[in-house]
């Protein structure tokens, strides 16, 4: 599994590269590899839309199940990723980079600090899988 080390982690599997005060969000390519072949994507907030840390945002669709995406973070919706609903199947191949999902404003940076890096989100995995 990739799990790059410029990212922060979450226990139900998204990621977030923050670039000055831009959080731009994703699943993990661990999530993907657990759903297997993704074939929907629904994105449950617009542009301008205020978020709260923990609250749904997508709505991912496999062969396999279907999964909530939660936002790691508060703050304003910036950007949606409009390529994906068309082409959910980018999360599978490019989960780190074309299948961002979302880009938010940070409402909290202090938010970041209850995140894992890629080593604390590796080992969270292993215990998780046993």
């Amino acid at each position: 599994m990739n799990y790059p080390e410029d990212l922060m982690y979450t226990t139900s599997d998204e990621w977030v590269r923050v670039e000055e005060n831009v959080a731009t969000i994703g699943i993990s390519d661990y999530a993907q590899d657990q759903l297997s072949d993704i074939v929907f994507l629904e994105v449950s907030v617009s542009e301008g839309d205020t978020v709260a840390k923990g609250d749904v945002i997508a709505v991912v669709e496999s062969v396999k199940a279907a999964s909530d995406i939660y936002s790691p973070l508060s703050g304003t919706v910036k950007s949606v990723n409009e390529a994906l609903p068309d082409a959910p199947e980018l999360i599978n191949t490019d989960p780190y980079g074309d299948a961002w999902i979302l880009q938010l404003d940070l409402g909290d940076a202090g938010e970041l600090s209850g995140m894992m890096d890629s080593g604390a989100y590796a080992a969270n995995i292993q215990e998780r899988e046993g």
